[in-house]
């Protein structure tokens, strides 16, 4: 068993996702819905207050920069995961680093609209039937 790799042709390789994630299965924050829209923030401005501590340094992955060359047009999270090929767990948790850092903003999804109840579709007809 020497010879084998931790490779599958059909599955790509075993440890990628465990690794671009850093052992991390999901984010801690908000929930990030599949029809969400991503979009590329400007980076926030750094902070001069005198007092402030200074911020952790964070670099981010290739897969970072990834996403937010895709997002400089709004996409869902099934998009860019779709688009980057990587699956849906990995993104979210990407994605989560990205919101940490400010680098996207999320637009939730429009509710559903509620339809109208009946009687308030027949009042309408017959308010038009009465013109």
């Amino acid at each position: 068993m020497s010879g084998t790799a931790w490779y599958d042709d059909a599955a790509g390789p075993v440890v990628r996702p465990y690794a671009l994630t850093r052992g991390r299965t999901h984010y801690d924050g908000v929930e990030f819905d599949l029809v969400a829209l991503i979009v590329a923030a400007d980076p926030p401005e750094p902070a001069e207050d005198a007092h402030a501590l200074p911020a952790t340094p964070w670099a981010p992955e290739p897969e970072h920069d990834m996403i937010l060359e895709l997002c400089r047009t709004p996409l869902s999270v099934a998009e860019i995961a779709s688009d980057l090929e990587l699956p849906l767990g990995v993104v979210r948790v990407l994605l989560g680093d990205l919101l940490d850092h400010s680098l996207i903003q999320v637009r939730r999804p429009a509710p559903v609209a509620q339809f109208p109840s009946e009687r308030v579709l027949k009042e309408v007809i017959d308010g038009i039937r009465a013109l």
